[in-house]
């Protein structure tokens, strides 16, 4: 452990979008402020920087990708306009992964220069509660640091779900989490689920000409008005994205060559089907990051509580 308690007005444990605009602000008023937060890698090993969700595996990452697909359709059309374009167009996802990631790695560095630059006290760790007003948090290297506050702000977001009754989905799946950050085009993927998420993901996979399905086991972007949602399904279908309606998926295996063999059942027939893909993306639902990162104390940790 650490030695020497460190004491702040605000502690604030998460830095993504709330957690940063949160610590800022109360800098700006003059207190003294720090920031623990620390990502736990997916169950496939990606791993990212200051910034949360949105500019790590969300938003920015995510708009930058339906850019490049958006200049896919536009080098499409051009030759309608007079430009002439070499066929076929190609795309190089490997070239676009590298563009992207530099760009959300200068983003976590400014995030960084931000919080020095307001004073605010960075602690790359994971916090677990031992009162009230102390933290403990533990290091990649494993070092304990013991943090205390006035005041402790939980803005640690979540992180994607993984079916884990389904045999395969953990060892051979991947998740928002990891589709940003590959460093090889993902090819023939399946898309499991039918929220946002997992619209979007297959919108841009499907712009840059991947064969792409979209799994969905009832309606799409379900708490949304169902007219918009099933115009967005039209549009997706008339530009080549493929959709299994009413199916959910029982079983992943590996064969020989590395590709997946995905089993799925179809929930109105009964009937059980197979397909071949490279990837198979799970976007069926989040789950809070604060089990895991902050309320989980450990045994050791309880001992300690007055």
């Amino acid at each position: 452990m650490e030695t020497g308690q460190q004491d702040y007005d605000l502690l604030v444990i998460g830095g993504g979008s709330g957690g940063l605009a949160c610590a800022k602000e109360a800098a700006q008023l003059g207190r003294k402020v720090a920031v623990v937060d620390y990502v736990e890698p997916s169950p496939q090993g990606t791993r990212w920087g200051l910034g949360g969700t949105c500019v790590n595996v969300g938003c920015i990452p995510k708009k930058l990708m339906h850019q490049t697909a958006l200049l896919g359709g536009m080098i499409q059309d051009a030759h309608h306009y007079g430009w002439e374009v070499a066929q076929p167009i190609r795309h190089d996802w490997r070239k676009m992964a590298e563009a992207v990631q530099n760009h959300v790695k200068s983003l976590n560095w400014g995030h960084r220069v931000q919080l020095q630059d307001r004073k605010v006290k960075y602690f790359n760790i994971k916090a677990s509660f031992i009162n009230k007003h102390t933290v403990c948090g533990i290091a990649k290297s494993g070092k304990e640091t013991l943090l205390s506050a006035d005041h402790i702000v939980i803005a640690t977001g979540g992180r994607p779900r993984y079916p884990t009754h389904i045999e395969g989905a953990l060892e051979y799946g991947i998740t928002s989490d990891d589709i940003f950050w590959l460093k090889e085009s993902p090819g023939k993927t399946l898309v499991v689920g039918a929220s946002y998420v997992a619209l979007e993901c297959a919108g841009f996979l499907t712009g840059i000409k991947l064969d792409t399905t979209v799994m969905m086991r009832s309606i799409p972007l379900r708490g949304f008005d169902q007219q918009m949602s099933s115009l967005v399904m039209e549009h997706m279908e008339s530009h080549g994205t493929q959709f299994l309606k009413g199916c959910i998926p029982t079983c992943i295996r590996r064969l020989p060559d590395g590709q997946l063999q995905v089993t799925w059942e179809d929930r109105t027939s009964g009937k059980k089907d197979t397909g071949i893909f490279d990837t198979v993306l799970w976007a069926i639902a989040q789950c809070a990051s604060i089990f895991f990162s902050v309320l989980s104390c450990s045994r050791k940790n309880k001992k300690r509580d007055p």
